[in-house]
Parts: structure tokens; sequence; C-alpha cells
């Protein structure tokens, strides 16, 4: 039971990540012509990751 807590809790993490991604792509944009840009991408992507090591 705890492995599909686990499961359940990373895919809310990953969508929940996913959706502040694409939230923040106005800023994220507008920083990136600044010169300073978010680390969104690894965010979501090490988000992926871990759900995808959970199954």
């Amino acid at each position: 039971m705890s492995r599909t807590i686990r499961r359940v809790t990373l895919l809310a993490i990953y969508q929940l990540t996913v959706l502040l991604g694409i939230t923040l792509l106005p800023f994220a944009m507008v920083t990136r012509q600044l010169g300073v840009p978010l680390p969104l991408g690894r965010a979501v992507d090490g988000a992926k990751t871990a759900y995808e090591a959970a199954e």
C-alpha cells in the first residue's frame, strides 16, 4: 500500500510541476530575455524521472 501512495504522490508532484511550468511560462520567457533562465525544465524532468523510477 505504501508503494501505491508513493506513486500517487509522485504523480501529483509531477503534475503540479508541469502546471507550474505552464503557468510561469510568460515569466520564464521574460527572465530569459534578461539573461536569467529559470530551472523549470529541470524540475519537471526530475519529477518525471522519480515517478518513472517508482513504477
